[in-house]
Formats: C-alpha cells, structure tokens, sequence
C-alpha cells in the first residue's frame, strides 16, 4: 500500500511538473513578444499547479522551487515594463484579477516586490497589504510556502535603518511588525498540520512538520538581521511577541524548535538581559518538550559568551544570572516530574560548565549544584543508566579541568555524594579521570586528611565492591588502573616527616583492603616512598625522650615488615623478596643491625618456604648476594651465619652452569674493598676453586650426554674473577694459578671434542689482550703482571 502510494504521489508530482512546464513555455513565449496580458494568464495558470493537495510537502517543495525559479524571470519582466513606461499600481491591480486566489496571491507578492523598488508608495504599506492578504490561503502546506515565498521576497525590501527602504521615525516598528506577523501566521499554519488527515497517520505528518520547520524559523532569522532591532525593542516587543506565539501553540514540536531558533539566533548579550523572560517561558511549555536541551543550549552559549572576554562578565554579575538559571532549573525538574535522571543531570552540568566561567572563584555555588543534585539522585542508589552515568561523569571531571587542581574538589563536600551514586564500573572510570588530572598536573596531596579524602574517591580502583566483578574486567586495563594508582602513591609528599608518616600509615589501611590480585601493584610504591622517608630520617639520631613521638627509621621498619608481609596473600614471593632485601639495604644505612637483620631473615624464609622455580631461584640468589655484599653494619657472627648460607644456596641450585657463576659470586661476599676487615683472601680461593670444580663438572656432562665438550665460557669467566682479586692484592691467588688457568683455557679451545663458540673465542681473546695492557702500564700494577704470559 505504502509503495503503491509513493508511486502515485510521483505520478501526481510528473503530472504538476509537466502542468508547469507547459505553461511556463508559453509565459516565456508571451514575455518574449512583451505581450503582459498572454504572460498573466499563462503565469497565473503555472501557478495552479501548486494548489494540489495530493501531494507531501517534500514533492511539493520540489514543485515550488520550479515555480519560484520562474517567478524570478516574472519579477525582472515587470521591472522592464515598469521602465517602459506601465503604471506599477496598475500592474498591482490587474495581477489581482486572477481567477484563482493562490496564483494571484503570488503574483500580487511578485508584483508588490516590485512596487517596493519602485518606491512609489511606502515599503511599510505595501508590505502589510501583502502579509494581508495572504490570510486567504488557509491551507496549512499551501499557505506556508506562499508566507515563505513572501519572506523571501521582502527580506532586502524592509524599512530598516540605514535601508533605501527606510522611511519616518517609527519604519522599524513597520519591519518588525510585518515579520512577526508573519512568523505568527506561518507556525499557526505549521502547527494545524498535526490535524490534517487520519489519526492512524499522524507520525507521517510530524515527520514532514519536522522537514518544513525552517520555513517557520526563517523569520526570526530575519528578525535577528534586522539592524534597528535593539536591546530594548527586542525585550520589550520582539522576544515577548514570539514567547507569547510558542506558549500558546501548545505544540510539542513548534515549542522546542522555536525556542531552540530564538536561543541560535540571536545575539548573546540580549540573552543576557532578557533573560529572566525566556526563562519564565520554560515551565509554561508543554511537559514533554525536551526543555534539557533548550536550557543547556542556552547555558552554553552563554558560557562562551563569558569565556570569550573578562570584559562581559560585571554583566552576568548585574543581572544575577546564577541566580536566574538555577531558580529555572529547580522549577522545570519540580514541574517535570517524569523527567529521565539524565535530563537532570544534564541540567546540573550545563549549570556546572556556565558557573566554572562565570564565577570560578565560588566554589560555594559549585558545591550548590552538585548538593542539588544529590537531591535529585537521593533514593535512587547506583544508577545502570548509561547516558545518567555518562552526564554524571562529564558533571564531576568539569570542576577538574577548570581548576586543574584536585585539592579544589577535595573541599567540596557534595562531590564523594555524587560519585557514590555511580555503578562500580563508572565509578573506576571516574576515579581513574581524578588519577589522570593529578598525574598530568602534578598536584602533591600533602596531608593525610586530604589523602583520606582522596582515597574514599578513588576507592573504585582500590578495592572490589562487587566480588562477581572482579572476573569480568579485562586484564590489560586492570593492570592500567593499578598502574595508575601506583603512580599516584609515589606522588604523594609532605616535608613534614611526622605528616608523611601519617599519610603512609593512611594509605597503607586503604591498599591492604585491596584484595591479593591488586597488592603487588600497590605494595611497591608504599614501600619505596616510605623508604624516602627513611633515608631523609637516616642521619637523624634518637631524639630525648621527651621526643619520642618525632618519626624515626626505627619506627617505620616495623610498619613496612608488615606491609611487604601482606603479599603473602598473593603470593608473589620473588617481589616480597625483592622488598626485603631494599629494606635490610636501607637498616643498613641507619645503622640498625637487628632490624637488617630481621629483613635478610624473612627474604631466606622466603627462599627456602616459597621460591622454587629453578630461574627465580637464581635470581633470587644473585639479588641475596649483591645486596649482602653491600652491607657492612653485621657483626662478624651475623655476617657468617647469612654468608654460609648465601654460598649454601648457590651451591644447591639445579644446573651445573647457576651453580658456578653463583658460588663465583660469593667470592665477593669474602672481599670488600669498602672494608679492611672483610677481606678474607683464603675463603675467596675457596669459593673460586670450588667454581672451577664445579665448571669442570659441567663440562664433563656435556660431554658425557652430548658427546663434545661444553662451552668454556665458564672458565672464561673464572679466570675474570681471578684477574680482578689479583689485581685488588689478595696474596691467594698467584700468578702460576692464573697461568694454569689460562694454559687449562687454550687446552680446552683446542681440543677435538671442542663446539665452536665464536662468543667464547671473543670473550677469551678480550681477557688475553687486557692483560697485555696491564702489563704495559707503569709501576707496581705493570710489574705484577709481568711474568703473567698471555
């Protein structure tokens, strides 16, 4: 049915075209020979076709616009004839002889056009006799595009100021009052259209309302241009005229876009001074206009008029024009009561956006708005309203962006009640935009009550409120979020010791509820700023007793022993590890040899209960020994008991190959170059004989599985560390072991069961030449190495 109707609508439309062109053929032809008579009547029959009803304003306008083209070729005759000498009032009376009203309708406009130029009677005359007589068409569609067709026309033609058409004192008035006559004779003629026709059909007929609409606002368009129209025209005549027209069309559609219009087209700083009368139009529209997106717009506008120069703002100040919006903002969600939570939230943040240019410095009205909208939210619990959510979000980041400061929304009190109204998933989009202003600003949260204050924001990213949830989020931006989150415990700073204690103390309650999976992306940070603390403490000695409640390293380490035990829960041994041995190393520094020692207790507990992955294992031995090697605050019991089983370790450890360069590595832990009394040249030899031993077993293996000798990589390496002790004077190791060794190495690299190893050969050849250089060298070093033969 619908198909059958649209192929008969572009039959009807053929039809009218084929109708038109006819008849515009033969007003050519008359205008051709000058013949006025002939191209009235072939004129006036053209213009029949546009008195169809059959067809839907879309084809209709398609037929207007030829008929308007031809029009214009009309208009340039009558200029011609006017100069040759016919009467213009007579050609305005004989195009009025018409059969037809509506062909004769559009040739008086056309004429009048004409007799306007001509200005042998005043444009306002001429003007309000057309706008006249165009209430003979009644006809909604065909009386709309004759009005538009008058607007058109007369567009230049008004007695403006400053226009060749300008006549006494009050020509203004004329023009304004011709075009808002018009525009109240249009949007009647607009708004019947919702009745023509069945009830079945009226979504079809909104539909093609919807696409004449800026027939209608076209006027204001040209009320806007109009150069005499000032401030106090407009308040006093132009807006109250067209506000009266939209409230009482009571029409869902004319109401929002005719507000819409008069909020675009107009200038801003006549919004500002009427404003308090468009606002009193907002609650008389009917209830389901959509007066959110009236009044954002407005508030938008408004904005940028304020952010583009300081100079207009005493103007915002003198019409109160807080006051005004928030007092209309209150009474249209008060008189819609089934307003969506996000039309509200909507009109809240626009409110938001129009304060923060207007009076940034009040941060009272910005607490103002968003306590009205916890109001609004009040009852309503975690809202699951994605575009609520989503004006909720763009309502909390606002004062962020303008501020760039955190610290000025920790002092809002309504801005955590808002947030609590976010789901979960929101509300760590949220907390990570609050993240992401402090980074990028690098503001320092410098107390704990802020830092508190903080924290209960950005709880979203800290810890799970919902269990199930946990499951669901994507790994890669979980590991974003802790990221970001850690980046922010790193930022947090205070001079005052005793007031960064607190705040650590205060951050590590927060991050010790943030479940296993979140702990080892927290922990670190916590540890190595409250490790700062310790070093800035390091050189201060124990204060009087009177005193006692001042900071201290000694103080803190407890605090961190528990925090790194924690991770337990995960478990990620090797980090827990790794923090231990970061927190002996700084004990080391203050001088505190129980508590050193207690930390290399807990990393060998570690090692022993927890790590057993073969590669961890050896890392985790190397970061035992280097981290050892550094310490010099152990007496010498203490210093043996974690030195015997450091090199117990190494020599557990599965593969031949780890077992070596481990127990080379213990070599160090005997010889200190920082220390006189760590230097136990005996126990070196030791441990490096018993690398070779262990070298040589391996590369027995290899040949025993594999049938050719391993790499001597080893070897290599052995001999470095024997070069290195020779050369720091330990009396062990002599010049005839050195040689043997490097006789053992060329043996071995010439050897028929020797694989190539091009890496080897280098790393051999390197040590060769580096003991040559030594050699050249002057004085004792030189000599040393003198009868070392390479």
């Amino acid at each position: 049915m619908i198909s059958d109707g649209v192929e008969d609508e572009e039959k009807w439309l053929a039809a009218a075209i084929t109708g038109l062109q006819q008849n515009s053929f033969y007003m050519h032809r008359a205008l051709d020979s000058n013949n006025l008579r002939d191209a009235l009547k072939y004129s006036a029959q053209m213009l029949s076709e546009l008195r169809t009803s059959r067809l839907s304003p879309h084809k209709y306008y398609e037929l207007y616009m030829r008929a308007f083209d031809e029009l214009r070729k009309l208009e340039m005759f009558f200029k011609e004839e006017t100069r040759r000498g016919c009467s213009i009032i007579d050609l305005y009376e004989l195009v009025q002889h018409a059969g037809n009203i509506l062909p004769r309708l559009y040739l008086l406009c056309t004429v009048g056009s004409v007799y306007i130029k001509s200005k042998e009677a005043p444009a306002k005359d001429v003007l309000k006799d057309l706008v006249e007589m165009c209430r003979g068409i009644q006809h909604p569609v065909r009386g709309l595009f004759l009005r538009s067709y008058l607007s058109q026309i007369s567009r230049d033609k008004l007695p403006d100021i400053g226009s060749e058409y300008e006549g006494d004192a009050d020509t203004v008035t004329d023009a304004v009052e011709f075009v808002l006559q018009n525009f109240t004779e249009m949007n009647k003629l607009w708004v019947r259209m919702q009745h023509q026709g069945p009830a079945r059909e009226k979504e079809r007929r909104e539909k093609e309302r919807s696409e004449l609409r800026d027939l209608v606002g076209k006027n204001l368009h040209v009320l806007s241009q109009i150069e005499g129209v000032d401030l106090d025209m407009y308040r006093d005549t132009v807006l109250p005229r067209i506000l009266e027209q939209v409230v009482n069309c009571k029409d869902e559609l004319a109401q929002y876009y005719l507000m819409d219009c008069v909020i675009q087209v107009f200038p801003d700083e006549y919004h500002l001074q009427t404003l308090e009368i468009l606002l009193s139009a907002c609650p008389q529209l009917q209830p389901s206009v959509d007066i959110k997106t009236v009044l954002s717009q407005l508030m938008e506008r408004l904005s940028n008029y304020a952010a583009s120069s300081t100079e207009v703002l005493p103007e915002f100040f003198q019409v109160e024009a807080f006051a005004k919006l928030n007092n209309a903002i209150g009474k249209v969600i008060e008189a819609q009561v089934d307003m969506p939570i996000a039309g509200a939230v909507t009109l809240y943040s626009s409110l938001l956006t129009f304060t923060l240019h207007v009076h940034p410095d009040r941060l009272d009205y910005v607490d103002q708005i968003l306590g009205a909208c916890v109001k609004k939210l009040s009852g309503k619990g975690k809202l699951d309203d994605s575009r609520a959510t989503k004006q909720i979000v763009a309502l909390l980041s606002a004062p962020l962006e303008k501020y760039n400061d955190i610290e000025t929304a920790l002092k809002l009190s309504n801005y955590p009640r808002v947030m609590e109204h976010l789901d979960d998933g929101t509300n760590k989009v949220m907390a990570g935009v609050i993240i992401q202003s402090i980074i990028k600003n690098r503001t320092h949260i410098s107390t704990a009550d802020k830092v508190e204050a903080l924290f209960e924001l950005i709880k979203g990213l800290i810890k799970d409120s919902d269990e199930k949830l946990h499951d669901e989020i994507d790994e890669e931006d979980f590991n974003e979020e802790q990221n970001s989150v850690a980046r922010l415990i790193q930022m947090l700073y205070n001079d005052d010791p005793e007031e960064m204690l607190k705040i650590i103390c205060t951050v590590r309650k927060y991050i010790l509820t943030g479940g296993p999976k979140r702990l080892p992306f927290t922990v670190p940070p916590l540890i190595f700023n409250s490790l700062k603390l310790v070093r800035r403490l390091q050189s201060q000695e124990e204060n009087a007793a009177g005193e006692e409640v001042a900071p201290t390293p000694k103080k803190i380490f407890p605090i961190l022993n528990q925090t790194i035990e924690a991770l337990s829960a995960v478990p990620v041994p090797e980090l827990a590890l790794r923090l231990y041995l970061q927190c002996a190393e700084a004990a080391n520094d203050c001088d505190l040899e129980p508590v050193a020692y207690e930390f290399f207790t807990q990393a060998y507990i570690l090692y022993e209960e927890e790590i057993s992955d073969s590669r961890a294992q050896v890392t985790a031995v190397h970061l035992i020994i280097g981290t050892l090697q550094r310490m010099n605050v152990f007496g010498v019991e203490n210093r043996d008991t974690l030195t015997h089983k450091a090199t117990g370790y190494s020599a557990k450890l599965l593969k031949k190959p780890d077992q070596c360069r481990a127990v080379y590595a213990c070599s160090h832990l005997f010889w200190v170059d920082d220390s006189d009394s760590i230097k136990d040249g005996e126990r070196v030899l030791l441990c490096l004989k018993r690398a070779l031993r262990i070298a040589n077993a391996a590369q027995q293996m290899s040949n025993a599985t594999r049938g050719s000798s391993g790499s001597v990589t080893l070897f290599i390496e052995i001999l470095n560390k024997y070069l290195y002790f020779f050369e720091k004077g330990n009396s062990e190791i002599s010049v005839s072991v050195i040689q043997g060794l490097i006789e053992l190495i060329t043996t071995e690299m010439h050897s028929e069961n020797m694989t190539p190893d091009p890496a080897a050969d280098a790393f051999f050849a390197s040590t060769l030449r580096y003991i040559q250089f030594q050699k050249q060298k002057e004085g004792a070093l030189g000599e040393k190495y003198e009868p070392i033969k390479a």
